[in-house]
């Protein structure tokens, strides 16, 4: 594979672009190894900043590949600076500049935000957002589910469905909306999803003694570890027996064990939980896999810290709350806070979870792998109400949270409702 570098200008700044000739499924993870480096839809490619240190990192990154002979010639010669031996080229046009070729079928009003239909697509319309209207419309734009930015004609392509259409009429004045055509009445609810079957290139050095990961993950596998504890094991365990790669596992002794640590401590000063987390994996392979218990009996464990929580006062939590534009991502910060969820159970979430009439939430495989009860709030169910009916129609919601579907969760016949409705959720008092 051929590298490609020249000088390119993002914004105000001069940049080094790098195109790569071919195909390598591991080029972008290298390029994020550079300091600085950020992929340019518009110019479609890579760029890194226009300094000697960025130049001799990205040479170091990519040692291996044939590089442009003349692009090497004028940008690799000189070590102290960078930008006096860069091949010249024409700067890129600024993002404030209209597009060399502007698609005339695309309706672009001065006062007024323009929808047209997008030319060679019948997916998605076109969105022409005039400069004076950005500041106080942009962020309801990007809130447009499925919207994306085109670098090309700088208009936002949106999709074409019934989800579209109900929110520019529910989040824009109608008479802000200037129409280049009439939509039709039989549009979908909303675009399918992309299929998924590109897979990542997986970047894992194994180790010599690779076979030994595996069966620590068979381990944890059939203890119904979660993935991410099976990952971070795996992980850990891995870093261990590759430290000592000539040895095979089974023969690397107890204090050498303790100096991997002593090591990771002094060099790396890694963190307390991190530390635990080490012991953990390598506790696991020797008790579960090697049958060598004795091996790591009375390993010695970190003392544990004492802190106190980092506590937000109701105005900090408040103003916090305010400050996000996006519904979504309000809606998900109001139900972590007044329901007290954490991420994970915010993201399993499903619609017959909510249950507004008794101002409950049902949560499945909270922490510990344990359902629970909480607190649904009133005033989040008004933002989730508000959210939902631009994003799921409210008559499947009406259907999915009707009282058949209610009564589903009754089986839970350990919760009590005894004084249920005298509880509050804190959100309930902020100002928001």
């Amino acid at each position: 594979m051929k590298i490609i570098v020249s000088k390119i200008a993002v914004g105000d700044q001069e940049k080094i672009a790098v195109r790569n000739e071919g195909f390598d499924g591991t080029f972008p993870a290298k390029m994020k190894q550079i300091t600085g480096a950020r992929w340019s839809p518009g110019q479609r490619c890579w760029h890194i900043p226009y300094t000697p240190e960025t130049w001799e990192q990205f040479k170091g990154v990519f040692p291996d590949y044939e590089v442009d002979p003349e692009s090497l010639r004028q940008a690799g010669s000189v070590p102290v600076a960078v930008k006096e031996e860069m091949p010249q080229t024409a700067p890129a046009p600024r993002p404030e500049s209209r597009p060399l070729n502007p698609d005339p079928a695309l309706l672009r009003p001065d006062a007024a935000i323009g929808i047209s239909l997008l030319p060679g697509n019948a997916q998605h319309l076109a969105l022409h957002l005039p400069p004076d209207l950005v500041p106080k419309h942009l962020h309801s734009v990007k809130n447009i589910h499925g919207r994306r930015w085109n670098a090309e004609q700088e208009v936002w392509e949106i999709p074409y469905t019934r989800l579209t259409l109900r929110f520019l009429s529910k989040h824009f004045p109608s008479d802000l909306l200037k129409w280049g055509f009439t939509p039709a009445d039989d549009l979908p609810e909303r675009l399918p999803e992309p299929e998924r079957n590109q897979s990542k290139p997986d970047l894992v050095i194994p180790a010599k003694y690779e076979a030994a990961v595996v069966a620590l993950e068979q381990v944890l596998m059939l203890k119904r570890y979660s993935w991410r504890t099976v990952k971070a094991y795996k992980n850990c365990f891995r870093q261990f027996i590759r430290h000592y790669d000539d040895i095979r596992p089974r023969e690397i002794t107890r204090k050498q064990i303790n100096d991997y640590l002593t090591v990771l401590i002094r060099e790396r000063n890694i963190s307390v939980s991190h530390q635990s987390q080490i012991l953990s994996a390598i506790k696991m392979f020797y008790i579960a896999v090697a049958d060598q218990e004795d091996k790591v009996k009375d390993l010695f464990q970190p003392k544990k810290q004492q802190k106190l929580p980092n506590v937000l006062l109701e105005s900090e939590v408040a103003a916090l709350l305010r400050s996000v534009d996006n519904p979504k991502h309000r809606c998900i910060l109001m139900l972590v806070y007044s329901a007290g969820l954490r991420l994970g159970e915010v993201i399993g979430l499903r619609l017959t979870d909510l249950q507004p009439e008794r101002n409950r939430l049902f949560v499945r495989g909270g922490k510990g792998k344990k359902d629970r009860c909480t607190l649904l709030s009133e005033k989040v169910w008004e933002k989730l109400k508000d959210y939902m009916e631009t994003c799921v129609d409210l008559r499947y919601i009406q259907e999915l949270l009707g009282h058949e579907s209610s009564k589903t969760t009754e089986i839970y016949t350990h919760i009590t409702h005894k004084g249920w409705d005298k509880i509050k959720s804190p959100i309930d008092d902020l100002n928001i």
